[in-house]
């Protein structure tokens, strides 16, 4: 595919043609917008052959120019539900990137994969550039899918993954955050929705959801084979161990905030969980931000994270 003149020629965020593509652009704003106008079909052809482009010096200069933006390229975004992580709403369907310790990394997910709907693409807006770290690291979903080993994959493409979360108060987000109401009809309404098992407690937990979902998936435009869950992530293991040991001496192993299993209902096995996150590490890209960046995913084909950072830092995201 040919793109029209904004950028000398097709380059990368990193080094060997890895990450998404880097497109430079005319660093005014109005133009900008023109050419987003008249190039949708060729981002979104750009995206689908790459999985990700990150536009830089388009002359983006804030979250409305993001907003505007985002709206030329994919009118139709989704909100937010069926939380996992703390966001703040900043108008429209605009949300800030998870709001989580700056000392602490976020590993690498597929937006929404531990759920049965999730966004087809992913836009992140860099308004505040961190003094140190902050970075948005990326990662192909392709590559994780082919660095896991066959016998693990077979295991949880039969079995799938079972995600348990357990709602108490002033522990984690509370049921109310999550599913954005504070009425317990609309919650059950939304769990039968989509498969859910709920059932509420005398408050330690006051609600305990069960929902089993794909571990991998093949995308329905490349037909690639992508890995696409949270087992990872949702594990207790992917805690410290002093909060590990923290919240099960508190609540009890059965009732920790969050824990993934196997489709079945038993347990993953921690060296399995520790060759996930390594195949995750090894496909690891990391660039860095520049103010007024927008960096586009498609969600299938990769992952993104956060690694620990100094200073004030603000990505906006927008899902669609």
């Amino acid at each position: 595919m040919t793109l029209p003149a904004v950028g000398k020629q097709l380059e990368t965020v990193a080094p060997g043609g890895r990450g998404p593509v880097l497109l430079r652009g005319p660093g005014r704003g109005a133009e900008s917008f023109a050419w987003l106008r008249d190039n949708r079909q060729a981002l979104d052809e750009l995206v689908s052959s790459h999985g990700g482009v990150l536009l830089r010096d388009f002359g983006f200069s804030s979250v409305s120019d993001f907003n505007k933006a985002v709206q030329l390229i994919s009118p139709q975004l989704l909100d937010y539900v069926n939380r996992s992580t703390p966001r703040t709403k900043l108008g429209g369907k605009l949300y800030t990137a998870t709001e989580y310790p700056a000392d602490k990394s976020i590993p690498m997910h597929n937006e929404s994969s531990y759920a049965d709907v999730w966004p087809s693409k992913i836009f992140f807006y860099s308004a505040v550039v961190a003094e140190t770290g902050g970075h948005t690291p990326v990662a192909d979903s392709r590559l994780v899918y082919r660095r896991i080993d066959p016998e693990v994959r077979q295991a949880f493409e039969r079995l799938g993954v079972l995600y348990v979360r357990n709602y108490t108060a002033g522990v984690d987000l509370s049921w109310q955050e999550v599913f954005q109401t504070d009425q317990r009809a609309a919650v059950e309404q939304f769990c039968a929705e989509h498969g859910i098992q709920a059932s509420w407690g005398g408050g330690r937990p006051e609600l305990t959801t069960r929902q089993r979902c794909q571990a991998t998936l093949v995308h329905p435009s490349t037909s690639d084979t992508v890995w696409f869950n949270q087992a990872h992530l949702f594990h207790l293991s992917a805690l410290a161990v002093d909060e590990q040991r923290s919240l099960t001496d508190e609540l009890g192993v059965d009732n920790v905030p969050r824990n993934a299993f196997y489709g079945d209902g038993t347990a993953i096995e921690l060296d399995v969980l520790e060759h996930i996150r390594s195949a995750y590490e090894q496909e690891k890209v990391v660039f860095p931000w520049e103010r007024g960046d927008i960096m586009l995913l498609d969600n299938l084909l990769f992952a993104h994270g956060r690694t620990p950072f100094t200073g004030a830092r603000k990505v906006v995201v927008a899902m669609g």
